[in-house]
């Protein structure tokens, strides 16, 4: 059993960083790679960065590609996200996620789940 608590979001202005954290817990030893998702109101739970738990591959999203970097430390078993040049579309409750195997990076593929931190970006 995995446990992931994200922390971070907030409100921000149009063009402002932000910076998002998921500490794991558990069997954290089990987890292969580790993502964020984003969901907007009425929307679907959609794909923004993935990075392996032992290689630190990383991908992203072309929406977020280029303003948002993924990063770990595996010895705090904390993932993190780095957001730049926010844009109004970013706004969206975030989610980090794990997994226990490679996969593509659909939400039904993934094992484990946070309870999510709103970002909201103002213009």
């Amino acid at each position: 059993q995995v446990q992931l608590v994200e922390s971070g979001g907030g409100l921000v202005q149009a063009g402002g960083s932000l910076r998002l954290s998921c500490a794991a817990s558990g069997r954290t030893f089990s987890i292969y790679s580790m993502a964020w998702f984003r969901q907007a109101p009425g929307k679907e739970r959609e794909f923004v960065a993935a990075i392996s738990w032992s290689g630190g591959v990383t991908y992203y999203a072309d929406s977020v590609k280029g303003r948002f970097t993924i990063s770990r430390d595996n010895a705090k078993n904390t993932v993190f996200l780095q957001m730049n040049s926010l844009k109004s579309e970013d706004t969206a409750v975030y989610y980090c996620a794990a997994n226990l195997r490679p996969s593509i990076f659909k939400a039904s593929e993934f094992d484990y789940w946070g309870q999510g931190t709103q970002v909201t970006v103002s213009s």
